[in-house]
């Protein structure tokens, strides 16, 4: 069982720094700015041999009203709840602070174990701080560069003694089993390959309430301040026996509005998300259904090949709902008809409304997203699609349309094997694709169409 390590202290002591250079990815956004980040997020690591769950939190204020930073403060609070140990960042640089023996009192009143951690300590730099550190009354500080790496060996050293009695430990199910599914990862999510699910936006549309209510716990800040959500928070989660990875994203605004360097790497990193989810959910207000930048976020998930459901939030405060549906019918027609049928669900986050049919509209985009159309059944399609309506054609001769295959999903991509590819026009390609949708049941799912020149591959000479 690994052990969970959650990294604290104030702001800019490089909490995301140690978390990034133990996680061995750049997951968590880093600037000079104090306070970027506010969600507290996980991520496996291995530190020396040990297995290690890091956490990294928000920095720590001294704040208890209503205020960002005292909700920030809350989410921190939460994460030290669950950690197993707790690393206490100083900046070994500026030495102890205040705020340093503010935090450390209270933690030492608290449950979890804490092991002092004086970071930016390469070189003689940090040498006064090093020394002052030893009155926080937390033990013998840990000097290290989590820039650097330096000084991570003594870190595994401190960690050893909060290890997990390995005899408690018991075997999990997957590990027993032997992998005998391996065949089928592809086709099902599992403990091991959850399915991926983003959840994205335009800013303060209410996708940080929606991750929310789905896990039923307050895992993310939220509240009335537009652009929140910085780092994408991801939570594993299980819906009826399915594991999924939810993946709350900052706020995607019109390039031309997006001014700071901080809400730029927030976009980069929600833009990232989207590349490696499966299902994409794109959370729209009620109240300015599909705008401008609504439809450039679909169309920016439908050319990555993910799997859309549109989210309509709010709507307990709609007052004509039927013109509302209409509204969203014909936007969707006009605007995404590559990807007709796409689910659109209409629920409230706020009051957990409707989310059930959302989850549902998931898995069910997922399994269309993952199908596979046997062979024989596309070239027994083909002959009657293109007697309905054949192609053009060049120079007074025909073109012939001899194949076709399923050559992968996620998202279903077929070849067609044409004797003159170039002069096939796209908009009988698309004719093609809206006749796979319709008589193979592909609703919603980007379909792909790549044109092959020869005869059929497969015929006999």
């Amino acid at each position: 069982m690994p052990l969970t390590v959650a990294i604290i202290g104030r702001p800019n002591v490089g909490k995301s720094t140690l978390f990034n250079r133990l996680a061995g990815k750049k997951l968590a956004l880093v600037d000079d700015t104090p306070g970027v980040t506010r969600d507290w997020r996980a991520a496996p690591a291995k530190l020396g041999g040990i297995d290690l769950t890091v956490i990294d939190t928000a920095g720590l204020e001294e704040a208890f009203d209503g205020s960002l930073e005292a909700r920030m403060r809350r989410q921190t609070e939460r994460a030290i709840e669950r950690a197993d140990v707790a690393l206490l960042l100083i900046d070994a640089r500026a030495g102890v602070t205040p705020l340093d023996r503010h935090f450390a009192a209270w933690l030492r009143k608290g449950r979890t174990p804490v092991i002092l951690v004086a970071n930016k300590a390469e070189g003689r730099a940090g040498d006064a701080g090093l020394f002052e550190a030893f009155e926080l009354g937390l033990g013998d500080p840990v000097p290290i560069s989590a820039e650097h790496g330096e000084g991570l060996a003594d870190l595994v050293e401190a960690l050893l003694p909060h290890l997990h009695d390995e005899e408690e430990e018991e075997p999990r199910e997957d590990e027993a089993a032997g992998g005998e599914a391996a065949a089928e990862e592809e086709e099902a999510p599992t403990p091991e390959r959850p399915l991926q699910l983003a959840i994205v936006g335009r800013p303060n549309v209410g996708k940080s309430t929606l991750l929310n209510s789905l896990v039923r716990e307050e895992r993310v800040l939220t509240g009335p301040e537009a652009g929140m959500t910085r780092d994408a928070i991801s939570v594993d989660w299980t819906y009826e026996g399915t594991s999924m990875r939810l993946v709350d994203t900052a706020g995607l605004r019109r390039k031309a509005r997006i001014d700071e360097k901080l809400e730029k790497l927030a976009v980069a990193d929600a833009l990232r998300v989207i590349r490696l989810a499966h299902v994409v959910v794109l959370v729209v207000d009620a109240e300015a259904i599909l705008d401008r930048q609504d439809l450039t976020i679909a169309r920016l998930v439908i050319d990555e090949g993910r799997a859309l459901v549109i989210a309509v939030n709010k709507w307990d405060a709609v007052a004509d709902r039927a013109a509302a549906l209409q509204q969203i019918d014909d936007k969707l027609q006009a605007q995404l008809p590559q990807v007709r049928g796409v689910p659109v669900v209409t629920i409230s986050a706020l009051k957990g409304q409707r989310l059930d049919g959302l989850l549902d509209a998931v898995l069910g985009a997922y399994r269309t997203w993952n199908r596979r159309i046997p062979t024989a059944q596309l070239n027994r399609w083909l002959p009657l699609a293109v007697d309905r309506h054949p192609p053009p054609a060049v120079e007074g001769r025909r073109i012939k349309i001899r194949y076709m295959t399923q050559i992968k999903a996620r998202p279903p991509t077929f070849a067609l094997w044409v004797s003159k590819p170039l002069d096939l026009p796209e908009t009988y390609l698309r004719y093609l694709v809206s006749g796979l949708r319709e008589d193979f049941d592909l609703p919603g799912v980007p379909v792909r169409m790549l044109v092959r020149k020869g005869r059929n591959p497969y015929a006999q000479d």
